[in-house]
C-alpha cells in the first residue's frame, strides 16, 4: 500500500514573515490530515527557518532543486550534502521549468537525481510534456526518455527510493488540469514502464500528480489507481488549500 505524499512547491515566493505564517497555517491544521504525508519544499534561504519551525512535527520538507555536484567551485550552487546536513527529506529534480527556463538536459537531470540520492535524499523526479508534443501524440516517449535517462544512468532499482513526479507542462501555472482519465493514463504508462523492469519496483513507487491540482479538483485526481499523491504549486502557499489537498487523501 502506497502512502499518499502531497509536496508543496513554493518557487520563488515567500519573505521571512510570509514563511512563518504559512508554516504556522499548515502546523495548525496539519492534524486533520490523517493518511497523507506533507512536505514542504521552500526558496533555499527559508530552509533553515522551516526546519526550526516544523522540528518535532510530521511534515517534513526538501529543496526546489540541488548540484550535481558534491563540493568544490560551483558558484551559487548548493550540494546534495548540504541540503541533507540542514535536515532536507526531497529535493524536486527535473521540474519543467529548470528545463524549460535554464535548459537542463534529462542527462543533466539524472546527474542531479543520482547526486541527491547518493547524499541521502529522495529525489523527486519530475517528467512530462509540453503541449505541443501532447498535440503531437507523443506524449508516452516524452516521459519514457526522460525516465530512461535515469534507468541508463542508475538502473530501475534507484525507483525504489524515489518518487516520481508526471508534471504536463500545459497545465502548470495556467489553472489548466489534465483530466483525471488523462493524468491516470500517464500514471499508468509510467508505472508500466518500471513494471517491466522490476515489478516490485513500480508497485512501491510513488507517482504524484503536479499539474494545477487544487482542493475543487484533488479528490477526484487522487482517487485514480495510480496516482499517489500531488506536487503542488500555487495551492501550496494557502494553508487552508495546501490541507485541504492532503484531506482529499483521506479517502
Amino acid at each position: 500500500m502506497r502512502q499518499p505524499l502531497v509536496a508543496g512547491n513554493w518557487k520563488m515566493n515567500g519573505s521571512s514573515g510570509s514563511v512563518t505564517a504559512l508554516v504556522e497555517g499548515i502546523k495548525a491544521g496539519i492534524d486533520a490530515v490523517t493518511a497523507a504525508e506533507m512536505t514542504v519544499c521552500p526558496p533555499y534561504v527559508y530552509i533553515p527557518q522551516v526546519a526550526t519551525m516544523l522540528a518535532g512535527t510530521a511534515i517534513s520538507f526538501g529543496a526546489q532543486d540541488v548540484s550535481d555536484q558534491e563540493a568544490g567551485a560551483y558558484t551559487g550552487e548548493v550540494a546534495p550534502g548540504m541540503l541533507f546536513d540542514v535536515g532536507c527529506k526531497y529535493a524536486i529534480v527535473g521540474h519543467s521549468e529548470r528545463r524549460s527556463i535554464y535548459g537542463e538536459s534529462d542527462e543533466f537531470t539524472a546527474r542531479k537525481f543520482a547526486a541527491a540520492q547518493n547524499a541521502g535524499l529522495v529525489p523527486i523526479l519530475c517528467v512530462g510534456e509540453l503541449l505541443e508534443e501532447r498535440e503531437q501524440g507523443i506524449t508516452e516517449q516524452v516521459v519514457e526518455r526522460q525516465l530512461d535517462a535515469v534507468i541508463n544512468l542508475e538502473g530501475v532499482g534507484v525507483f525504489g527510493t524515489a518518487v516520481i513526479a508526471y508534471e504536463p507542462v500545459w497545465a502548470i501555472g495556467t489553472g489548466k488540469t489534465a483530466t483525471p482519465d488523462q493524468a491516470q493514463e500517464v500514471h499508468a504508462f509510467i508505472r508500466a514502464r518500471l513494471a517491466g523492469l522490476d515489478q516490485a519496483i513500480a508497485d512501491g513507487v510513488q507517482i504524484l500528480y503536479g499539474g494545477s491540482m487544487n482542493p475543487g479538483n484533488a479528490a477526484e485526481l487522487l482517487a485514480m489507481q495510480d496516482i499517489d499523491g500531488g506536487l503542488i504549486g500555487g495551492a501550496s502557499l494557502k494553508p487552508d488549500d495546501f490541507l485541504a489537498i492532503g484531506k482529499a487523501a483521506n479517502n
